[in-house]
């Protein structure tokens, strides 16, 4: 993902973007079973349903310095992401993180 995927609409400190979108790999890596871009603006994933907590906990973090955001969790563990039309660059860069 290219270095300067966070827009300046994201507060959180440049220094420690490094280690949100390393926190982002931990839990693909770990708990994705699957992931379906629904649309431009729209990814839905399936976890793990032992990644709830860490889940909860890492969204309620990215939501306060990124409020362009819209987390869902439902379920055991289904997780969508969806923003605005003006940041799908920014769902892009996240997709892009995704384990193949």
């Amino acid at each position: 993902m290219d270095e300067n995927w966070a827009p300046e609409a994201c507060t959180l400190p440049t220094a420690e973007q490094p280690f949100r979108v390393a926190e982002f790999d931990r839990l693909f890596a770990d708990y994705l079973r699957s992931a379906d871009r629904v649309d431009a603006q729209t990814l839905d994933l399936t976890l793990d349903p032992a990644a709830r907590l860490a889940a909860t906990d890492l969204i309620a973090r990215e939501t306060e310095c990124c409020s362009f955001f819209t987390f869902t969790l439902t379920g055991p563990a289904n997780l969508r992401i969806a923003v605005p039309p003006t940041h799908t660059a920014v769902l892009d860069g996240l997709t892009a993180r995704l384990p193949r």
